[in-house]
C-alpha cells in the first residue's frame, strides 16, 4: 500500500507527501479499491512529451499520462502517474486556480483512471470531472 512521489527532469520539490498519499488512499477506498503500488512522477513538459511520443504515439503536450499496472478487477490499483509540472502550472494560470489545486486535480484524475474511470467521451469526461470535484472537496 505505497504511494511514492518522484521527480524526473525537473527541479520541482513536492511537499505534503504524507497528507496527499493519505487523501489518495481514501479516494481509492471510497471507490472500493486499495492502493497497491502507485508512483507519482513529477516531470517537465519535454520529458512527458517524449513519453507521449514513445509509448502512446501522441505528439502533443499533456498534464498527465497514467500507466495502469493494476489487476483487471481494479480492486487493487497500481501504476504510474507521470505529471508535467510545467503544464499544470500553465493550466492553473489559464483556469484561474492555484498551482496546488490544479496539481491535486491532476493527481486525483490519475488515480480515478487507475480505478477505471475514462474521459474519452463527453459522458465519461463529465463523470470524471464530477468525481474530481467531489474528491477535491474532501481533501483535509
Amino acid at each position: 500500500m505505497a504511494i511514492s512521489f518522484l521527480t524526473e527532469d525537473t527541479a520541482f520539490r513536492f511537499t505534503g507527501r504524507r497528507k496527499t498519499a493519505g487523501w489518495l488512499r481514501r479516494v481509492a477506498a471510497e471507490e472500493g479499491c486499495t492502493v497497491g503500488s502507485v508512483s507519482v512522477v513529477f516531470c517537465s513538459d519535454a520529458y512527458l512529451l517524449q513519453v507521449n511520443r514513445n509509448y502512446l504515439q501522441h505528439d502533443y503536450y499533456t498534464d498527465i499520462i497514467t500507466f495502469d499496472d493494476g489487476e483487471p478487477d481494479r480492486r487493487i490499483i497500481s501504476g504510474d502517474l507521470l505529471i508535467s509540472v510545467d503544464t499544470v502550472s500553465s493550466n492553473a494560470r489559464q483556469f484561474g486556480v492555484s498551482f496546488d489545486d490544479e496539481l491535486d486535480r491532476v493527481m486525483v484524475h490519475g488515480v480515478l483512471h487507475l480505478i477505471g474511470y475514462g474521459d474519452k467521451t463527453d459522458p465519461e469526461a463529465r463523470t470524471m470531472r464530477t468525481k474530481e470535484d467531489y474528491y477535491l472537496a474532501k481533501r483535509e
